[in-house]
Parts: structure tokens; sequence; C-alpha cells
């Protein structure tokens, strides 16, 4: 999902198939992965990059997915300037078998939408 207010676009994005909506099931680095190309092409159809991110909350069931969870986001997240982030555990998330939730915030000019790469 995403919203736009002006210059501020915010966004929460999960580990789901853009094609079918079906949860991906597997480890914590292969959700964080899909989640986080949800992300990116969230960011991009707002006409925006990763590095037009000011903030990003993430979501985990479990505190052990840290790690796999931090691999992953340095792939994603590997040019300055890097957004501020935040990581919670949660007892669960609403879909069974999700592991991981992200929330995120950016800035993007507002006429740049049209023009997303």
């Amino acid at each position: 999902d995403c919203v736009r207010a002006g210059d501020h676009v915010w966004i929460v994005v999960i580990a789901e198939d853009p094609q079918t909506g079906d949860i991906i099931q597997g480890d914590i680095e292969l959700q964080t992965r899909q989640a986080l190309a949800n992300l990116q092409q969230a960011v991009r159809a707002a006409g925006g990059q990763l590095t037009d991110l000011v903030q990003v909350q993430v979501f985990l069931t479990d505190r052990a997915d840290a790690k796999g969870m931090n691999k992953v986001y340095a792939e994603f997240f590997n040019v300055p300037p890097y957004p501020i982030r935040a990581t919670v555990v949660v007892k669960e998330l609403i879909a069974e078998g999700l592991r991981i939730e992200i929330t995120a915030t950016a800035i993007i000019p507002k006429g740049r939408e049209n023009a997303a790469a």
C-alpha cells in the first residue's frame, strides 16, 4: 500500500507475490528480499528510488531473523543516503507464515511520479 500527501509518500509492504497476492513462504532472507523488492517497486511507482526513503521500520516475528534480514537489507540499501531504521520484534503479523512487514516514508517531489524509473 502507498499513500502520497504532497512530497511525502508512506509505504507498507510484506513478503507478498505482487502477481498472485500470496504470501511468499520461506526463510527470512527470502521473505525480506520479496518485501524489499515490493518496497522498491512502490517507491519507483511513486517516481522515486530507494535513496528517497528517509525512514524504514521493520517488524519481525522472531529476533533470530534480524541477522538474515540485515544481510538482505544491506543488498538493497548500499548507496547513501541511508534512511533511518527501527527494527521491532512483534508477537505475530496478520498473515499466516508472514515473518516480516516493512513500513517506510519517502520524500519524493510531486510530479516525479510520472517519470518513474
